[in-house]
Order: C-alpha cells, then sequence, then structure tokens
C-alpha cells in the first residue's frame, strides 16, 4: 500500500530529478532559463563554458563543516537558519568565480547570517549533488530540531537558486506551517510550469526575493502561492529588489537581501 508520505516522496524525486536544480551554475543561453529539465532537452548547452571546476581545499572545508555543521548539541531556545548555497559552489567549489556575477561569497554570506545570533547550518554541496538527497537530509534535521523541543518558529530555510529549489521542495515536505523559508533567486516561468504540472505546493512562511533584472533565472512565485492557500501555506511574501545586477545578488551578503531574510525569520519575536 502506498502511504500518502511514500507517494509525496516520490513526487518530490520525480521534480528534483527535473528542471527543479539547474540554476546558478554559470552563463547560460539567454534563450533557454537554467530550469529546462535535461530529460525534457537533453540537447540544452551553456551558450560558454563556466571556469574550469576546482576542488576546495580540505582545510577550507574542515571549517565550514566545524563552524556551520549541525550541532551535536540541540539548544531549544536558540533560532536555526539553514543556508542552502548555488550550484556554482558545487560546479568549482570555494572559491567558486562566475564570469558574469564574480565570486560567490559562500563564506561570508554564512558569516552574515550568523551575525544576527542564528545557529547557521550549511554543507557545500559535492558536484552534481543529487538535490533529493539533500532535501532529505534537510527534512530528517527540522524533524531532529523539532524533536528537541525547538519552536517551528525558530526555523529557517533559506536557499539560493539550485539551493532554493531544494528549499521548496523541503517546504513541500515538512508540511509545518510555521517553520520559516526564504527562497532567493527563483520561480522562473518555467519553473513555476513544471512545479505546477507536479502539484508541488508550498508550506510554512515563505518569502521569495529576487532582482527586478534576473528575467533568465527568476520570477514571480505569486501563482504558486495562490496554488497552495489552504495547503499548509502560512506567511508569504514577494519581494523585487531594484538592485539591477539580477542573479549576481545572490552572489554577496547584500544588506537588500539579508535584512528582509533576517526579518522574515524573526517574526516570531
Amino acid at each position: 500500500m502506498v502511504t500518502r508520505w511514500t507517494a509525496r516522496l516520490r513526487l518530490v524525486r520525480l521534480i528534483l530529478i527535473g528542471s527543479f536544480l539547474a540554476g546558478c551554475g554559470g552563463v547560460t543561453n539567454a534563450t533557454e532559463p537554467a530550469s529546462v529539465p535535461a530529460r525534457v532537452n537533453p540537447t540544452f548547452i551553456p551558450s560558454s563554458s563556466p571556469a574550469a571546476p576546482t576542488d576546495t581545499p580540505q582545510p577550507m572545508l574542515d571549517s565550514i563543516a566545524r563552524t556551520y555543521g549541525f550541532p551535536a548539541e540541540i539548544d531549544p531556545a536558540a533560532r536555526y537558519l539553514f543556508y542552502l548555497h548555488g550550484r556554482i559552489v558545487e560546479d568549482q567549489g570555494v572559491p567558486a568565480i562566475s564570469p558574469e556575477y564574480g565570486e560567490y561569497e559562500y563564506e561570508a554570506i554564512l558569516e552574515a547570517l550568523a551575525d544576527y545570533g542564528f545557529v547557521v547550518i550549511s554543507e557545500q554541496r559535492p558536484r552534481n549533488a543529487d538535490g533529493w538527497e539533500y532535501a532529505r537530509r534537510g527534512v530528517g534535521q527540522i524533524a531532529d530540531l523539532l524533536s528537541a523541543g525547538v519552536a517551528p518558529g525558530r526555523i529557517t530555510v533559506v536557499g539560493a537558486s539550485k539551493g532554493a529549489a531544494i528549499a521548496a521542495a523541503i517546504s513541500y515536505l515538512v508540511r509545518n506551517p510555521e517553520v520559516n523559508y526564504v527562497l532567493l533567486g527563483t520561480c522562473h516561468p518555467t519553473t513555476i510550469d513544471e512545479w505546477i504540472q507536479q502539484e508541488l505546493t508550498f508550506s510554512g512562511n515563505v518569502l521569495a526575493i529576487y532582482d527586478v533584472a534576473d528575467d533568465e533565472y527568476s520570477g514571480s512565485c505569486e501563482e504558486l502561492f495562490t496554488r497552495s492557500e489552504g495547503r499548509g501555506l502560512g506567511r508569504h511574501s514577494e519581494l523585487v529588489l531594484q538592485v539591477g545586477t539580477g542573479h549576481g545578488i545572490l552572489y554577496q551578503p547584500l544588506d537588500e537581501w539579508v535584512g528582509p531574510t533576517v526579518d522574515w525569520a524573526m517574526q516570531d519575536r
């Protein structure tokens, strides 16, 4: 017998295998958004190659894991923030540098979020990481926090581009209306069409943020917000920034998105 939970897992796996996970990986053909799934369009090739892949030095990996790994001891009174990076960090390691947007300041972003008092949890995913695996991992870690007595409103999942797609899957699976989510640089119309076709909906308190100039990778989540009403969706809002650097806003801890993210995560104060 297929349970509702098993069916939901199968659906999310299908979504993650598809167009859902392609963003933030370098320069792409402007006529083909990065969310076009390989299984639908196997001939899709980036218009220019990203910088050559590199491996993050082991001491740096150890430092990230030590500082931002899932905590060995859980403080129920603390605020926890998961940060899921963009695909370019998978492709190149750290540092990751886009010819269009510059360096993806991964560690600086983590430090900026931690400065607000969050217990920041983040893992550098390996090249070609299985988004399904990382969505399940996030669901399990949130379950651990809740089981330890952390209030759901003190848990926030922030995802950038591919990380936002994984965060959306976590939102769909967790189904807790009080957990917070911030989706950075996603909801391109092609992506929204895919999600609607696969019947993905949001749950929790969801804030979507993208830049006005980012029409290649991002767009409005409003249609999916509407479809998610009554299905576990709590507070929801959308913020269109006027920075003008498109997807490049994700590469730095800009006040324009960090500030609203922090405010969203702390609205239960």
